[in-house]
């Protein structure tokens, strides 16, 4: 049997529709292969180190070495586990009310969502207390409202001394570097002018070393200027 045009016609139309159906399936292969890349290159940027920033956008170093982390306090026979920002030393405006802001990205595992300042004779008695040596409950206390955030290096930030949290800031959060978590108060310090208090930990607060513990104010200031990158 002699083949007709139209026979040609659909031969050409299934050839056409063959080579089309094979290129959609490499693209879609292709395709698939380039999400699959995406997403691992998400992850690893998830998992890189974004580095560390200071918690009130363009502060310096404190001025003061009693504001360092190993500072001595000796009203509680211990050291400072982190930097202090005052009003007047850190560059930028500490005053009540004052934006602060996540160190780095994480999770939040912490938010003091009130806190209840101790009276006076209470305060006493906490400052009593704690002349020998404070214990962490102690220490708990005098930071007042506080707000953590655990980082992918393992690392935990501590914000002390807040006014509040910020709104809506819960407990299981992710929060990037810069996001808003609180404001400078002076929770726990029985009146006086506003700070911030920033600790960073190796792991958890009170049960890991804090960054930096045990250099020299020197060494301190060199690494400190890095870390925060500040140079």
């Amino acid at each position: 049997m002699n083949p007709k045009p139209g026979h040609y016609l659909l031969l050409a139309l299934a050839l056409y529709a063959l080579v089309v159906t094979f290129g959609f399936a490499v693209r879609g292969r292709q395709l698939a292969a380039l999400r699959q890349e995406v997403r691992l290159w998400e992850k690893k940027a998830a998992l890189a180190p974004e580095g560390y920033r200071f918690p009130l956008p363009g502060a310096c170093l404190p001025s003061r070495p009693e504001d360092l982390p190993n500072a001595p306090r000796p009203y509680r026979k211990g050291v400072s586990a982190g930097f202090v920002f005052r009003p007047g030393e850190a560059c930028v405006p500490v005053v009540l009310g004052t934006g602060v802001v996540a160190v780095a990205s994480g999770e939040v595992v912490r938010v003091d969502q009130a806190y209840q300042e101790p009276g006076p004779e209470a305060y006493k008695a906490l400052m009593e207390r704690v002349r020998g040596g404070a214990s962490p409950e102690d220490l708990d206390r005098l930071k007042g409202l506080q707000v953590w955030i655990r980082h992918p290096d393992g690392r935990t930030s501590v914000y002390a001394h807040l006014e509040a949290p910020y709104r809506g800031l819960k407990v299981g959060q992710r929060v990037a570097r810069g996001d808003p978590v609180g404001y400078v108060g002076r929770t726990g310090l029985q009146g006086g002018p506003p700070r911030l208090l920033l600790e960073i930990w190796e792991g958890p607060p009170g049960r890991s070393p804090f960054l930096f513990q045990g250099l020299s104010p020197d060494e301190l200031l060199r690494r400190a200027r890095t870390f925060f990158g500040l140079e």
